[in-house]
């Protein structure tokens, strides 16, 4: 017996334990339930026909042969009924009923003289000689597996995402069928190659996986059950070609042992999937409450910022004395409730800026800008802080002129007020240095330097655990939650982010407790 009849054996149990496989997988799925009925197909086709190549006589060879063509007969149609809801065409439920009907005649003709008849012997095997039921049934599988594959094709050119890579996947196992019908043609008296039976589970394999394609971790499962199966296999050979008793005894024990083995490997895989999947729905979880939590702020953001603007007009016209003149003991009071509804009107501020960068709703209005400008109009802005506190606010200019940074200026400007803001409040005396200078061209650099901005004070200095968390959402660093209980730690966070959005960085340096910090930002040149 040729060693080419053991490839419809090997080719059928591959593709019976792939479709028992995809079904367990899914048992509800009708994809899954249509994948095990087409490969159960493909598997009594392959194991008849490897019973017929081992048969003793001609009349055992052609009972074989026949039953085998109890599943070549409702392969194309199986496919077909796959393909259709694979792609979801339910206008084609006539030409289905059709082809379930006419599988029906030849699942009947197939066991009589009237579908084949005799036997054709060639190299390596046998075959049945087609009769004339036969050449209709060939004109039946080519119509029904061409409109598969049609079906697939035109699905494909619509599909997107994963879907699209799914369809390609069956398009290639559609490529393949012409390989498989290669075995029609010892019916009609021409040789098969011995290659073509190995399209039987070629073929499942890349169905199967299209089909699992949403599961990829399950494939790992399918891969490990396949090789322990051929392994048990040829271990069952072994056991069964023994000639001797020591010999049965240390090959079955063999065969015990890796069954023990392979039994404990796919236990341990199975678990690794399950602790993914449940990785996975948590993470599902995790997204699905920060969106919420994003799309909450960003409401009560937009609900709060109207009164809080009303609010801070009202007592702005209050201290101008629109309503009246207040006296000593009315104006203190006036002021500091005007401070604390700014303070309310920048945090809320700033968990807008939060909520739009987390979504990807950041509107960038891009300009090109002289740096100094920028700088000039922040320092203007907060300078009074800085007199109220008695330090000094220095900006020391640029020798030379410096290029153009192509930014968006309220983002900068948020930037450098956030900065400043927090180089005044925790620093209790001394100054605040403010430099801007183009940076060198360097090989680690941007092509041709950048612009940066230099902010040195004089203030309470960071540790280098506190520098490590300092753009971190709603981290404060020591310094910040002693000297000041005002902020809420988002301010240098949000800044690190439309710094991002310029392609540009910021960070900070401090030699320590006591000796000030430093921060820098730095752009790129306008082009």
């Amino acid at each position: 017996m040729s060693f080419y009849a053991f490839l419809p054996l090997a080719s059928g149990i591959s593709a019976l334990g792939l479709g028992i496989f995809v079904f367990f997988s899914n048992k509800q799925a009708i994809l899954n339930r249509l994948f095990f009925l087409f490969t159960f197909c493909v598997s009594i086709w392959l194991l008849g026909t490897f019973l017929m190549f081992i048969s003793l006589t001609d009349e055992q060879r052609i009972f074989w042969d026949r039953i085998g063509y109890l599943g070549v007969v409702l392969i194309p149609i199986t496919l077909y009924h796959f393909g259709i809801v694979f792609t979801d065409r339910k206008t084609q439920k006539a030409l289905l009923y059709a082809g379930y009907a006419l599988s029906a005649l030849f699942l009947l003709t197939s066991q009589t003289n009237l579908f084949v008849d005799g036997l054709y012997s060639y190299e390596w095997g046998y075959h049945t000689q087609a009769r004339s039921f036969h050449s209709l049934f060939l004109v039946f599988f080519v119509f029904y597996v061409s409109l598969f594959a049609l079906n697939i094709y035109r699905h494909s050119l619509l599909a997107k995402g994963l879907d699209q890579t799914r369809t390609r996947y069956v398009l290639l196992f559609a490529a393949m069928i012409p390989l498989g019908a290669f075995a029609f043609l010892p019916a009609y008296g021409i040789n098969l190659p011995p290659f073509s039976y190995l399209a039987g589970v070629g073929g499942t394999l890349i169905l199967a996986y299209a089909i699992l394609k949403y599961q990829l971790m399950e494939i790992k499962v399918f891969l490990t059950e396949m090789l322990v199966a051929i392994i048990v296999f040829l271990l069952l050979l072994q056991f069964f070609t023994a000639q001797s008793a020591f010999e049965y005894s240390w090959k079955g024990g063999l065969l015990v042992a890796f069954l023990a083995a392979g039994y404990l490997l796919i236990k341990n895989i199975m678990n690794e999937i399950k602790q993914r999947e449940e990785l996975e729905r948590t993470y599902a979880k995790l997204k699905e409450l920060d969106q919420a939590k994003s799309e909450f702020i960003s409401i009560a953001s937009h609900q709060l910022r109207t009164p809080l603007t009303a609010i801070k007009g009202y007592i702005s016209m209050i201290l101008e004395g629109s309503y009246g003149t207040l006296n000593g003991t009315q104006e203190g009071p006036m002021k500091s409730v005007f401070e604390s509804n700014e303070r309310l009107i920048r945090l809320v501020n700033d968990l807008l800026n939060i909520s739009r960068i987390e979504s990807g709703r950041i509107d960038m209005k891009w300009e090109k800008k002289n740096i100094e400008d920028v700088i000039k109009g922040v320092i203007e802005e907060i300078g009074i802080k800085a007199q109220e506190k008695k330090l000094k606010l220095v900006f020391e200019k640029p020798e030379e002129p410096i290029p153009q940074v192509n930014l968006d200026e309220e983002k900068i400007r948020n930037v450098l007020l956030n900065i400043l803001d927090n180089a005044i409040r925790y620093t209790k005396k001394g100054k605040i240095t403010i430099r801007a200078y183009q940076k060198q061209k360097q090989e680690d650099s941007q092509k041709n330097g950048g612009v940066v901005v230099e902010v040195k004070d004089t203030g309470d200095g960071m540790t280098q655990e506190e520098l490590s968390h300092l753009f971190e959402s709603f981290s404060r660093g020591g310094a910040g939650t002693r000297v000041s209980t005002e902020g809420a730690g988002l301010g240098l966070y949000i800044a690190k982010q439309f710094m991002k959005l310029h392609n540009g960085k910021i960070w900070a340096e401090s030699q320590g407790k006591g000796e000030g910090s430093t921060f820098f930002i730095e752009l790129p040149l306008a082009v």
